[in-house]
């Protein structure tokens, strides 16, 4: 016998069988998308295991409202999935920090990804990055293009001419010129204030002074934008105070309002709702030949449990996550969802077209309440939500609302101190 030739042979073995016992894994994914299942089941599945035979994928989501209690529970227990679906900001952050979000900086893959895409999974000092950024939301304006059409109007694109439309709208009187309450409040500060907000404090610069402590929510910037929704109200139909988030996406979808303050969220159920053409127009600058901005709100990203027993077969899932191939499925399949890897995705869908191609015409930036100002009490990203709902139904004065946010921000936040 060749002993030589035999031992290459165990031991060739041994490797193949090793190997094919580390590639067979199960993955079980947490999310709060729902919502998602479908495509999950039919598209994004089905397409990672084909050219990853060895790793089978489970989708597993909980109620959108229920789920950072559930995920808390689950990884406490050390019962969770080995991959974690990440909200943006303090709620991952909470989770790297308690040990349970595994550090992700060493997969190549994260390089597809800018620093503003990652900034929503990173450490503040930016020196571990711990989900892979998935998707944005892009905030605008969605109108009824058969209604404008009918009033002969186009898309406004300064201050002026979005107020003279809706003025148009509401003097004509077969619609109701926008569709937005404030019953819940959210709606407000998401669709209005940080909708528009971002032309007058400038996106990322005055976002990260407010951080910094060189701006405070008392400066012209920052309460101008209470005063711009303000002059909403005339043009949000009778009874919008007690008007709940469904209640206008409903007036909208059966045509009986003209224009929607909007999240790029908006357009795969509007797609199935509406049966009018749609056009979608930027937050309005506040005169010709301004420079622009929009919030492009990193919203959804997907980490690793730092204890799943899979690890291997994780990065390579969250890898493949990275690539352009999900991209495509993901972006296309969910429209309004944009993916936030380098290279370009594209889209097929006119109204989630529209919405990305402001990325080339205006700086982006996020939600100016969601990283770091809204982890002490009070919230300030909840104060906003008051705070804009107040202005647009007139409680309180723009500087008012100022003050008693910077007031709230200062009593807790050392730079604002």
């Amino acid at each position: 016998m060749n002993t030589k030739l035999t031992t290459a042979v165990l031991l060739a073995a041994t490797v193949l069988s090793s190997a094919a016992y580390a590639a067979d894994a199960t993955l079980t994914i947490e999310s709060w998308r729902n919502d998602d299942l479908t495509l999950w089941q039919d598209k994004i599945i089905p397409a990672f295991e084909a050219k990853h035979p060895g790793i089978k994928v489970k989708f597993t989501p909980s109620a959108p409202t229920e789920y950072n209690a559930v995920l808390n529970s689950k990884l406490d227990a050390g019962s969770a999935g080995d991959i974690i679906t990440c909200r943006p900001f303090d709620a991952s952050l909470a989770l790297y920090d308690a040990g349970h979000l595994a550090k992700l900086d060493d997969m190549d893959a994260m390089n597809n990804f800018s620093d503003v895409a990652k900034s929503a999974w990173q450490t503040d000092d930016g020196s571990a990055t711990f989900c892979v950024p998935m998707a944005s939301v892009i905030h605008g304006f969605i109108y009824n293009k058969d209604a404008f059409d009918e009033l002969g109007l186009k898309a406004p694109e300064t201050e002026d001419e979005f107020f003279a439309a809706l003025e148009k709208i509401k003097e004509d009187g077969s619609y109701i010129p926008m569709a937005m309450g404030t019953n819940d409040q959210w709606e407000a500060a998401t669709m209005g204030y940080n909708n528009i907000g971002p032309n007058y404090w400038k996106g990322e610069e005055g976002r990260l002074a407010l951080i910094k402590g060189e701006q405070k929510l008392t400066d012209p910037q920052w309460v101008e934008p209470y005063a711009t929704l303000a002059k909403w109200a005339p043009y949000l139909g009778d009874g919008f105070e007690a008007q709940t988030y469904p209640d206008s996406q409903n007036l909208f979808t059966l045509g009986r309002a003209a224009v929607y303050p909007a999240g790029s969220w908006e357009i795969s159920g509007f797609n199935a709702q509406a049966d009018f053409k749609m056009g979608a127009f930027m937050p309005p600058v506040k005169k010709a030949g301004d420079k622009c901005y929009i919030s492009d709100h990193t919203d959804i990203g997907i980490g690793m449990n730092a204890k799943t027993p899979n690890p291997e077969a994780a990065k390579t899932f969250l890898s493949w996550v990275a690539s352009p191939e999900f991209a495509e499925i993901f972006g296309n399949a969910l429209p309004g969802f944009f993916p936030l890897s380098k290279t370009p995705v594209e889209l097929s869908d006119p109204l989630a077209k529209e919405f990305v191609s402001w990325r080339g015409k205006c700086e982006s930036t996020i939600r100016s309440t969601y990283q770091i100002l809204s982890r002490g009490t009070p919230n300030l990203e909840n104060e906003t939500w008051g705070a804009s709902a107040a202005a647009i139904k007139g409680t309180a004065t723009p500087e008012a609302l100022g003050k008693k946010l910077q007031d709230g921000l200062a009593s807790w936040y050392k730079p604002q101190m």
